[in-house]
């Protein structure tokens, strides 16, 4: 008996398994015994995919966990994983079978402690300060007395009604209040559509657009306030066109979005103050400057009348100006008929002398002397020569009209000569010279017949030789041959030569 049975191997009794099923028992291992774990550990690389999805190492000194965030969780993270920051994962173990690893599925993810929350605010504060969101003169200054303020807040919380309350007491203003949550998963993307939004409203419009913003919440800590580090909020503060007064948290509070602001306001009260000046201090102070102004001109006149009093006393007496005037003036008046006689006279003495020269023996011998001159200039002009002259331009002006004709001849001639061989070429091109070479044209019912299918078809067919016209009935006798017709010029690819 011992001889028919075999000794046993060791091991062969041991179930034999599949790789997947290994696989998935361990999976089932590892999820029935870590299906809810907290992690604390630094984050290092960190990967986002087009997908959504956030994979990441979770490390310390001596392993390395990977984790992943579903898309669905990590839009909802209040914070988002950077690589060097310390965290507090809670989420479950799995296995990824395809590569034969494990790795947690985060569901929660908080910064561990506020240590890690400082470094990375203040690694964020480094990178955006390097891109220049917090450089002094980026800042716009705010408007004296803006028409419009809008409020990005909490509409529940005591900070809106503190805004309204410091407002209305101090210049009632148009408030424009865009509700957002200002804390939590939520409160920077709201915060961020609210800057956006106001920014986006056309000036003028059916909802005004604002001539100032504030951006306020109350204290809390850091936790609270972090919506207000995101980056998202920064930037859009940086880039608001509007001017824009942050007043999140009490005076000791300090979040990014300070640095980015155009100023930063210790409360909320504090920013409606800095939004609108006092009404009443404005009004006691336009009546102190219309106090001053009343005064200034009552004393600028009362000075200006005794200063032209003052100038009036150093003018002296009229009667003492005009006294030399009608002196001078009498003496002249005196003098004045005795100097037009005397006047009178001279130029009376000047016209007896220029009279006096004026003789007619002397325009005589004048006349005489210009006509010698005139006959001595006509001598010089010699008829012959003038006569000469004009006979040689002629012939000079003949010689050019001859030249001239028969240059015109010369050309007529050669344009006659090109226009026969022009002539001479187009008749050899044409169909007529090829007639006469032994071809002819074959018509039928009244269009040309290139091929034998359609002379077959054709009722009459009549085919043109150089010396005339051959009608062929169908199935009749040839016609006797009529004078070819004038026709038209046909080009040789016009018709059917044969």
């Amino acid at each position: 008996m011992s001889d028919l049975i075999d000794d046993p191997v060791e091991g062969e009794n041991a179930p034999e398994f599949s790789v997947s099923e290994i696989s998935g028992a361990v999976k089932r291992a590892i999820e029935g015994g870590f299906s809810h774990v907290r992690v604390r550990g630094e984050v290092g690389r960190v990967s986002r995919p087009r997908s959504g999805h956030v994979y990441m190492d979770l490390k310390d000194d001596r392993a390395v966990l990977a984790g992943v965030i579903w898309k669905g969780i990590a839009s909802r993270l209040p914070v988002q994983p950077e690589e060097g920051m310390e965290v507090v994962a809670t989420g479950r173990l799995t296995t990824f079978p395809g590569q034969s690893r494990y790795q947690i599925v985060i569901e929660d993810l908080k910064p561990a402690g506020v240590g890690a929350l400082m470094a990375m605010l203040e690694a964020r504060k480094k990178a955006l300060a390097g891109e220049g969101l917090f450089a002094p003169e980026r800042k716009r200054p705010l408007p004296f007395l803006p028409e419009v303020i809008g409020v990005v807040t909490s509409p529940s919380g005591a900070v809106i009604r503190d805004i309204l309350h410091r407002l209305r007491d101090r210049f009632p203003r148009k408030v424009l209040i865009w509700p957002v949550a200002v804390q939590g998963e939520k409160c920077a993307p709201e915060v961020t559509r609210a800057i956006e939004g106001f920014n986006a409203l056309t000036p003028g419009g059916a909802l005004p657009r604002p001539d100032l913003l504030i951006v306020a919440r109350g204290g809390g800590s850091i936790e609270d306030l972090w919506g207000f580090n995101e980056e998202s909020v920064v930037r859009a503060a940086a880039a608001s066109e509007i001017p824009l007064i942050s007043a999140v948290g009490h005076e000791t509070d300090t979040t990014l979005i300070d640095y980015a602001s155009d100023k930063r306001a210790p409360t909320p009260t504090a920013a409606a103050e800095l939004a609108v000046p006092v009404r009443l201090d404005l009004l006691a102070w336009l009546d102190n400057q219309e106090a001053r102004l009343t005064h200034a001109l009552t004393q600028g006149v009362a000075n200006r009348g005794q200063r032209l009093r003052d100038l009036s006393r150093a003018l002296p007496r009229v009667e003492t100006l005009v006294e030399g005037p009608q002196q001078r003036l009498d003496a002249w008046s005196d003098r004045l008929p005795a100097a037009l006689i005397r006047g009178v006279q001279m130029r009376r003495v000047k016209l007896s002398e220029a009279a006096g020269a004026l003789r007619p023996g002397l325009l005589r011998r004048g006349v005489e002397g210009d006509r010698r001159r005139l006959e001595n200039t006509a001598a010089r002009l010699n008829l012959h020569t003038l006569r000469r002259d004009i006979e040689g331009k002629r012939r000079d002006l003949d010689g050019m009209t001859r030249r001239f004709s028969e240059a015109a001849k010369r050309q007529q001639s050669g344009w006659r000569d090109r226009l026969e061989g022009l002539d001479r070429l187009r008749e050899t091109l044409g169909y007529k010279a090829t007639l006469k070479r032994g071809y002819a044209v074959v018509r039928g019912d009244g269009e040309v017949v290139t091929t034998k299918a359609k002379a077959a078809k054709a009722r009459a067919l009549a085919i043109e030789f150089a010396d005339g016209v051959l009608e062929v009935g169908p199935g009749g006798p040839a016609k006797p041959a009529r004078k070819p017709a004038k026709p038209k010029d046909t080009p040789p690819d016009q018709g059917s030569l044969f």
